[in-house]
């Protein structure tokens, strides 16, 4: 049974590394644990870490939280769905918000569970994702400000999810000023100014972020240590926190192309003669006991470079060892670095064993 381990000791040392990167530029921040998709044993090893602040997009990953220790504050980081305000009001401190129509049912529900639910209105600011356009903002804050049992946070925005727009200085000063519109508009200070993810700490590391930014959801940098500018690993952290393990169950020499009529594999790719360099020559192909069912191929890395990944079926994984130094044999585990994605699919599968080092 091939199985993902966590490693404990480079966790906490990412976490350190983050957390006095924050703590001494006065700068608070959550971790974003939708990674773990809901995982107890790793939660607790989250909780552990002594955070205070948890963020997930599953209401159901926020109640395990509030389960383990009710004194962490949940936060539900995506604009809530009418069928899960009750849960959210009951299970989450703060939800991001951009829609009036929702607060107000978010409203209505905090005053039925007597509840002070908090929000944090999200900004368009060319993502394309969620956010409010900047241009209705003050009408939406004004609204906001008095519907019952809601307190308003702060103001946020998301960038770099889906359009790939990266959080650079100019951006984040544009989130300052909305900040100082508001004030200025309804006299009131806004507490928090939430500037993004993980994408954000080079950032913050180059001391380029503008002060009034002053709060972070931190998931792929603690758990990867990854500079998304670059896409390399941040000095410092690690990029291994996380590895899979799968057993080889089978290897054969065979040759390098298929011989039959072909057609669609069952992810619907076509085999083609022109992928192949070597018509005619065989190679040492092992099988590991996982698939496309957990995991997809192009977010692993091999521990061991010789070795080439060839591709997968629902729940096999066939590579090459041919290059390889090491002797391999039936019933070995071949280790993997996984990218954040490939980490999504494998905790989010229930067939994928989860240990901790």
């Amino acid at each position: 049974m091939a199985f993902i381990k966590l490693y404990r000791k480079k966790l906490e040392e990412n976490y350190a590394f983050l957390d006095n990167i924050f703590k001494s530029r006065n700068i608070q921040w959550g971790v974003v644990s939708k990674l773990l998709c809901g995982n107890k044993i790793y939660i607790k090893e989250i909780i552990a870490l002594g955070v205070r602040e948890i963020h997930d997009s599953r209401v159901s990953n926020l109640k395990k939280v509030k389960a383990l220790d009710p004194d962490i504050q949940t936060v539900y980081i995506k604009p809530p769905a009418k069928r899960s305000i009750e849960s959210i009001v009951k299970y989450a401190d703060i939800s991001f918000n951009t829609e009036i129509y929702t607060i107000q049912l978010l409203s209505d529900e905090a005053v039925k569970q007597n509840k002070i639910h908090k929000v944090i209105i999200m900004i368009e600011m060319g993502d394309l994702r969620e956010g409010v356009m900047g241009e209705e903002l003050i009408a939406f804050y004004g609204t906001i400000l008095k519907m019952p049992n809601i307190e308003i946070s702060g103001i946020g925005t998301n960038l770099n999810c889906l359009s790939g727009v990266m959080p650079t200085q100019d951006k984040l000063i544009q989130l300052s000023l909305y900040k100082q519109l508001i004030e200025a508009k309804f006299n009131i200070s806004i507490p928090f100014v939430s500037g993004g993810t993980s994408v954000a700490v080079p950032l913050i590391l180059k001391n380029a972020r503008p002060m009034a930014v002053n709060h972070f959801r931190i998931g792929e940098a603690l758990f990867f240590g990854k500079d998304l500018f670059t896409g390399d690993t941040i000095e410092g952290m690690h990029n291994d926190v996380f590895k899979l393990y799968a057993e080889i169950i089978e290897i054969t020499e065979k040759p390098n192309t298929p011989t039959g009529e072909l057609g669609e594999n069952v992810a619907g790719n076509s085999f083609s003669m022109n992928d192949v360099t070597d018509l005619g020559i065989t190679s040492l192909r092992a099988i590991l006991d996982i698939g496309l069912l957990d995991m997809q191929p192009q977010y692993l890395e091999s521990d061991d470079a010789d070795i080439t990944i060839v591709d997968a079926s629902s729940d096999m994984l066939v590579i090459d060892i041919s290059n390889s130094k090491k002797t391999y044999k039936i019933g070995d585990l071949v280790a993997f670095k996984i990218r954040y994605m490939g980490a999504l699919y494998l905790l989010n599968s229930d067939y994928i064993e989860k240990t901790i080092e």
